[in-house]
């Protein structure tokens, strides 16, 4: 071939990229429809605005970029200093401060508990899920930071201490002596390698000393967040297991002994440090009256459970709106992904979860809202439950909706830069943190065995939706038997059960909630397809029937680009 053989005509083009979507950047998170009418509904519209600000700043390339850097440089364990002290700290990438900055700075660590607004715990609920999508690992010490003020408000006068900086909006990293700092942040530090979730096998021990704090001894197995300032520790004191205020500073800013013996290789929650730490006559203050330190500490696991759910739901809705901006762009067999029917029929599978998923969520935070600011005590009673039955369900879901969400981007899906292997590791998390399954399923076999008022209250909000739908009625009445059969049953018998009766339940609580309040194709459809007796097991299994373009248009708005 010479250089004036004729070439073929056109020049093959090997490196122009065609039929792939654009970058999802540059857009407005908070613009859901199901998100904001759940924001208005449960008491909070007042905050719309700030939540489109988060939500746009949330969708920049800029956060796109923090959220990346902070999962791929992760946090660095330091035990000792260039001299040889012992200095246990650990070190983040930049963007993770980045990150950190915003969440505390809008409210979404323990702001709510000094805003006496109604809704002030809504408004940080939808910001959570909003501030999560692009990144939910530095979610883990905010949510802590949140859920730590009612356990420490038994006790006023630690309480008065710490409470105005764990409520502040100020990010203030670094260890130093915590009540002269701007702002704080806190964690927990429960389980052991012996025992996991019976903590009552703990062994870690707390002696009082003359000056009226504490001395512990012993070992965590799990403590996530390890450079926050002040921990809820529980150790066995004379008077049986009690829950105990550790500083990583003491007052005169000494440092306290928590000796990080080593950081987690997690599946997961990468951006996030979680570590073992020891305790050698380790300084703290006791919280809440001897012996009842799991009665103590109950009230930052029932705030963090709602977090479970907040992550579950928002891990949920991320992972559709890269589906739905993926399906709008890209074309297979001449059409759209988006006008492909079976395709149609997944992606709109999926917006009917996460809207059952978001609608719960909020539902919730209105619950801990109307509970904490006005002492509702129904709202409290209905809590009691169906925190645990959504933290079960919801988190159930969340891995297998991203694993399907995942499958829609097919190979580009699998790779790293498109964020979803991220969304994949991290969606396991929820499930397992604050009790997995079979602990949430126990706690509602207590909750209806002990707390009768949590069981009305969960009937009272089932059937506001009574004669609307038939085949809500009728899962309703099947699931009171369930619940009948349970109060009936040996011990044995009630646990293995246990599972199906909670699933039940969280069914046909999502579908009253969607009956009252979400458009009538969308409640028709999540009746038809997970109340009904037409039902399929993956996603992508909806009827004959279901008005497929109401669900599609449920969908993010700001992402129909």
């Amino acid at each position: 071939m010479t250089a004036d053989t004729p070439r073929s005509e056109p020049l093959a083009r090997t490196h122009e990229v065609t039929n792939q979507p654009p970058p999802l950047a540059g857009h407005d998170v908070a613009a859901d429809p199901v998100l904001l009418e759940g924001l208005h509904r449960e008491g909070a519209g007042w905050y719309e605005d700030d939540l489109h600000r988060v939500g746009l700043l949330a969708g920049s390339e800029e956060v796109q970029h923090w959220a990346d850097q902070a999962n791929r440089h992760e946090p660095e364990l330091r035990t000792h200093d260039r001299y040889g002290h012992r200095v246990d700290e650990v070190e983040f990438h930049p963007a993770y401060h980045r990150l950190m900055d915003v969440a505390v700075r809008e409210g979404l660590a323990g702001a709510p508990w000094a805003d006496p607004r109604p809704g002030a715990h809504v408004a940080r609920a939808a910001g959570f899920m909003v501030w999560s999508t692009p990144e939910s690992g530095h979610g883990c010490p905010v949510s802590m930071t949140y859920a730590v003020v009612p356990a420490l408000r038994s006790q006023p006068e630690l309480a008065a201490q710490y409470e105005p900086l764990l409520t502040s909006r100020v990010y203030d990293p670094g260890l130093s002596a915590p009540l002269g700092k701007r702002g704080l942040l806190a964690g927990m530090g429960m389980t052991e390698k012996q025992g996991g979730t019976d903590v009552r096998a703990n062994t870690t021990t707390a002696a009082p000393s003359a000056d009226g704090s504490w001395r512990l001894r012993g070992h965590k197995w799990f403590t996530s967040a390890p450079m926050n300032d002040v921990f809820l520790v529980l150790a066995q004191a004379p008077g049986g297991l009690s829950c105990f205020l550790v500083p990583r500073v003491l007052p005169d800013g000494s440092r306290n002994t928590f000796r990080i013996q080593r950081l987690k290789d997690k599946l997961g929650n990468r951006s996030n440090a979680s570590s073992e730490p020891e305790f050698d006559d380790t300084v703290a203050w006791l919280v809440g009256p001897q012996g009842q330190g799991v009665r103590t500490i109950i009230g930052m696991v029932a705030a963090t459970r709602l977090d479970c759910v907040l992550g579950s739901a928002s891990g949920i809705r991320a992972a559709l709106a890269q589906v739905d901006h993926h399906v709008r762009h890209r074309s297979v067999f001449g059409a759209k992904l988006i006008d492909q029917p079976l395709m149609r029929n997944v992606v709109a599978d999926l917006a009917l979860e996460s809207e059952a998923a978001t609608t719960l969520a909020l539902r919730l935070a209105g619950a801990t809202d109307r509970a904490a600011q006005r002492g509702d005590a129904q709202e409290r009673a209905f809590l009691r439950l169906a925190t645990a039955v959504g933290k079960y369900w919801v988190c159930k879901r969340q891995p297998v909706a991203v694993a399907e969400a995942l499958e829609c981007l097919g190979g580009n899906g699998y790779d790293e830069a498109s964020g979803m292997p991220r969304l994949y590791r991290d969606a396991p998390l929820n499930g397992i943190w604050e009790g997995s399954g079979n602990v949430q399923a126990l706690d509602v076999l207590r909750a209806l065995a002990r707390e009768p008022e949590a069981v009305h209250a969960f009937a009272a909000e089932i059937e506001a939706a009574k004669g609307a739908d038939a085949r809500l009625d009728a899962a309703w009445e099947q699931a009171r038997a369930q619940l009948t059969a349970a109060a009936a049953a040996a011990p044995g018998d009630v646990q293995y059960g246990a599972r199906r009766l909670v699933e039940s339940l969280a069914l046909v609580l999502q579908g009253s909630l969607l009956v009252r309040h979400a458009p009538h194709d969308v409640a028709d459809a999540f009746c038809a397809s997970r109340l009904g007796p037409d039902r399929g097991l993956a996603f992508g299994t909806l009827p004959d029937g279901v008005a497929l373009e109401s669900l599609l248009a449920r969908t993010p708005a700001g992402l129909r680009r």
